[in-house]
């Protein structure tokens, strides 16, 4: 018997996190919804949650090497 894993998209993934942290519903609603364990509702909404941050700091640090590459040039 083989134990093949389901595979889910970013975007599916996002929008799973997403209804948990809007509170649409609950974590069990959610679950049965989409048909995707507690756990990993859980997992992706944490992700969501911590990543958020990053998002924003990656336009910072690309601003800072596009003004360093100008800099350099001139």
């Amino acid at each position: 018997m083989s134990n093949k894993r389901k595979k889910y998209n970013p975007e599916f993934k996002a929008k799973v996190a997403l209804a948990a942290v809007k509170n649409e519903a609950t974590i069990s609603e959610l679950a049965a919804r989409f048909g995707v364990h507690l756990n990993m509702i859980a997992k992706w909404k944490r992700n969501l949650i911590e990543g958020t941050a990053d998002i924003f700091a990656k336009g910072q640090k690309s601003r800072q090497q596009t003004d360093e590459q100008i800099d350099e040039l001139y």
